[in-house]
């Protein structure tokens, strides 16, 4: 079990490896003028603040976007998701840190819309507070699984899923396959983007093969982690499984990870991956 209340971990390693693929999934859809749906099922709040008990009490952004703020070697895909948190900061000092929503939020064209879904009852209303003025997002109050069901496929007919879920249940490992089972029904051809954590190798390795079995193809693995795999409680590694990815995708990552690998884990203990589950 891991608990992923996202306040205590926001801007860590998992959500600048996060953000930076998701960020690269939303600049290949933006290649074409045609409008595309952005679904976020596990949404949290949307922007968080580095100043409050929760992340000083973690302190989990010192080894992740902290490690990158005043660096001027950043490859250029490293440089534009940094440049999506300096947005939310003034001067020189990090004080706050974008969520999912955000980062997609402020990269959405006039013709493109989005949806996020937060079913914690305290989230929730700071979610819909955050995005009450933007005109092409809508906040909903519901079961993030189940919207894929529910709107998809999209009347753009192009679009994004983000299933991003805390994993605080065993069961959100099979759940996640289910939920892209239902939704690659209805819209095969959509991106869909998983994000895990490493904590018990055999959880990721659920996902894996559930999806495997799931006949779906051309399914990207993405990984960085800190330290090799461990049976000792905490987060060794995260990842993100893409499928459908946009072709540059698989190039991009394998040019930036040795940079992460090396800027976010000094220490030398760390690795990355990139390969693919089941080819097209």
């Amino acid at each position: 079990m891991l608990s992923y209340r996202h306040s205590f971990h926001a801007g860590n390693h998992a959500d600048v490896l996060k953000h930076i693929v998701l960020l690269r999934i939303i600049r290949a859809l933006q290649q074409k003028e045609k409008g595309f749906f952005y679904l976020d099922t596990h949404a949290g709040v949307g922007r968080y603040s580095l100043n409050t008990y929760e992340a000083e009490k973690t302190a989990e952004y010192q080894d992740g976007v902290a490690r990158l703020w005043q660096r001027d070697d950043l490859p250029p895909e490293v440089a534009d998701y940094l440049a999506q948190v300096k947005k939310l900061n003034y001067g020189v000092l990090l004080k706050h840190y974008p969520g999912s929503p955000l980062i997609a939020a402020n990269l959405l064209r006039a013709q493109d819309r989005a949806l996020f879904t937060e079913l914690h009852p305290s989230d929730f209303p700071l979610l819909r507070n955050n995005f009450k003025t933007v005109e092409n997002v809508t906040c909903k109050r519901d079961n993030g699984y189940q919207q894929l069901k529910a709107v998809l496929p999209p009347k753009e007919r192009r679009g994004l899923v983000l299933i991003d879920p805390p994993y605080e249940l065993k069961e959100d490992y099979d759940l996640v396959v289910q939920a892209i089972e239902e939704g690659y029904k209805r819209f095969a051809t959509g991106t869909y983007a998983i994000w895990y954590p490493v904590v018990l190798r055999q959880h990721v390795k659920r996902i894996v093969r559930g999806l495997e079995q799931s006949g779906i193809r051309k399914i990207l693995q993405i990984e960085l982690a800190l330290r090799p795999d461990s049976d000792q409680r905490g987060m060794t590694a995260s990842g993100m499984i893409v499928i459908n990815p946009p072709w540059t995708l698989e190039g991009e990552m394998k040019a930036i990870l040795p940079y992460l690998s090396k800027t976010l884990v000094p220490e030398n203990t760390g690795s990355w991956k990139v390969e693919w589950i089941t080819p097209e």
